[in-house]
């Protein structure tokens, strides 16, 4: 830095007010630097996938219980078929290096194994309900969070922070509390919980743990995708893939199931609106994904659940607790925290650490000396500490 230079800088820290160089942060402006608008926004749209998720649980339900149509692969084969109708027929129509064949040329595998992976993560939970409990699936369905963090660290680099630890650890802690309430008022129980014993209830809780463990896989690739590729090239390819192989594994495995069913308009209706939900769910889930991430979506999705048991209340006569109520908070409670801070991405080792000022540009440093880990940050959360205004001639 050159003579003149410094004593400016000098001469212009001197002529600041006193205050704006020793004076904290108040109480009142950290809480307002948290909660900001782009907080509540990574919040609210999380919610409304809990509510797509709420309205697929409930259509479900009254299909199986209220109409026998125990169909669970017809469904996801109507949801690829609309993906397929929308999503690939837009690849199909593009130019250059978009056109679905040109993507089909480079990386037809790669989607052919994530269009597997999303298909056996929901028939696995599926399955599971038919030999564990309900209280088992909600506990051990937590498992897709630590699968998703550790990926996330491992493969697109993402670097937490305490405070993301401490959200991710009261969510949990939200989930816990709900399926206490289950057992509580006994809604944990079913009509064949004498058969949740020995390797029935081992085999159904291999099942969750597996269809988690597929979820974080695929929930990973998602993001990765959306942030690399597109939006509709992932969502194309799934639905392309995803018709293909889910129509297979349907045809082998559950034709027979499909001809008991007794169609009517009021089952009609029922599969039209499970098959809106799930088409939302899956058009919207990569907005939420590339403004937050996979484990804030996650995160969110734990009020899924709850929500339909406050449906339930009305619709299906569910006993109420209070704890229900306490899961509720304790899980937005760790959103919140989890929203709170940003997490930032690793990049290349050999360029100089990047600063994100809020109102001053990214800073250039020079090409010479030591070399330091970059970092970008990626969430909504505002930070919590200044970052140093630095400036190299």
């Amino acid at each position: 830095m050159m003579p003149e230079q410094s004593n400016h800088v000098v001469s212009t820290i001197e002529n600041l007010p006193a205050e704006s160089i020793s004076a904290p942060f108040t109480l009142q402006q950290r809480v307002r630097r948290i909660f900001n608008r782009e907080l509540l926004l990574s919040v609210a749209l999380g919610q409304v996938l809990s509510l797509l998720i709420c309205g697929i649980s409930l259509t479900s339900k009254y299909l199986s219980e209220d109409f026998h149509a125990n169909t669970p692969l017809f469904q996801s084969f109507l949801n690829y078929i609309l993906l397929f109708l929308v999503y690939t027929t837009t690849l199909a129509v593009r130019q250059g290096e978009e056109n679905l064949l040109a993507i089909l040329r480079r990386r037809w595998w790669k989607y052919m194994i994530l269009g597997i992976i999303d298909i056996e993560a929901k028939y696995l939970v599926v399955k599971a309900y038919q030999y564990t409990n309900l209280t088992s699936i909600q506990l051990l369905g937590c498992f897709v969070i630590p699968v998703v963090v550790l990926l996330s660290w491992f493969f697109l680099l993402v670097r937490y922070k305490a405070v993301h630890f401490i959200g991710v650890i009261v969510c949990i802690l939200g989930i816990g509390c709900m399926a206490g309430a289950d057992v509580l008022v006994g809604r944990h129980q079913g009509a064949g919980e004498d058969l949740f014993l020995g390797e029935n209830k081992l085999l159904g809780d291999l099942f969750v743990l597996a269809g988690a463990t597929l979820y974080g896989i695929s929930n990973v690739c998602e993001e990765y995708i959306i942030r690399n590729l597109s939006r509709v090239e992932f969502l194309g390819m799934i639905g392309l893939f995803g018709s293909f192989f889910s129509g297979i594994q349907l045809a082998i495995m559950e034709h027979k199931e499909l001809l008991k069913v007794p169609w009517d308009w009021q089952i009609g209706l029922l599969y039209v609106g499970f098959s809106a939900c799930m088409f939302g769910l899956y058009s919207f889930m990569p907005v939420v994904i590339k403004k937050t991430s996979a484990t804030a979506v996650n995160l969110s999705l734990l009020t899924a659940d709850l929500y339909s048991l406050f449906c339930g209340l009305f619709l299906f006569h569910y006993t109420f607790s209070g704890l229900y109520l306490l899961s509720f908070f304790t899980i937005v409670i760790g959103l919140v925290l989890y929203s709170s801070a940003s997490t930032y991405v690793a990049q290349d080792p050999r360029v100089y650490k990047q600063f994100r000022n809020p109102s001053g540009p990214i800073v250039d440093l020079p090409a010479s000396g030591q070399l330091e880990p970059s970092v970008t940050y990626t969430s909504l959360g505002q930070e919590m500490e200044e970052e140093p205004h630095v400036r190299v001639a």
